[in-house]
């Protein structure tokens, strides 16, 4: 990542639910800016431009907080359960050339093999990558690969620098063939041939007549 979205932050001095429900209804979002042994700083945030940073994972954001400005890495987000908006935002100060742990999203590209699928058991990896250098996401490409092929972490292709802090044996993806077609339809008309052909040799019941 070479450009940053920039935010002007605010410092926040009011605490409390009340004080929380104020600010988002002037479209402002609660945060606080913690790490690297400084004391924590509790800030707001601008709400729509806020939501539109974090719809991207581990997104990171050139703060300018009231003249001073500040690298950090959206850690976390918490919403309303129900109503989903932004309650509060979690961030870490980072340094140009540092390395941090981040979870990154798996992209399935390609179509398997005629009459397969492929199952995603991991839909993200553990990656210790430079701060100010985090992918948006990792691909698998399945394109052509057969029943019973499978994608360990270890054979995903990282990007430059980009070091796997998943376990390496654990499977990202794998092909199957779906239950109902190929074997199970060949073997479902073979049963339907059979039991054809023996309906026709023991013909029908006779019937009593009076």
């Amino acid at each position: 990542m070479a450009d940053y979205t920039k935010l002007a932050a605010e410092t926040r001095t009011k605490f409390g639910k009340g004080a929380a429900r104020k600010l988002r209804a002037a479209d402002k979002i609660p945060a606080v800016v913690y790490g690297h042994g400084t004391e924590p700083q509790h800030i707001t945030l601008p709400g729509h431009e806020t939501m539109l940073l974090v719809r991207t994972a581990n997104a990171v954001v050139d703060l300018d907080i009231e003249g001073a400005a500040q690298l950090a890495l959206v850690k976390d987000v918490q919403r309303d359960p129900v109503r989903q908006i932004i309650e509060h935002i979690d961030l870490v100060v980072v340094r140009r050339g540092e390395k941090v742990t981040v979870d990154v999203p798996v992209v399935v590209e390609g179509e398997s093999f005629s009459g397969t699928i492929h199952v995603q058991d991991l839909s993200s990896v553990s990656l210790l990558v430079e701060a100010t250098d985090i992918p948006e996401h990792v691909t698998v490409d399945v394109e052509g690969l057969e029943d019973g092929a499978q994608v360990l972490a270890s054979q995903l292709e990282l990007p430059a620098g980009a070091e796997l802090e998943t376990d390496a044996e654990a499977l990202v993806v794998q092909i199957v063939t779906p239950r109902g077609t190929a074997d199970d339809d060949a073997a479902d008309e073979a049963a339907a041939e059979a039991g054809a052909e023996a309906g026709a040799e023991g013909g029908s019941a006779p019937v009593d007549s009076e």
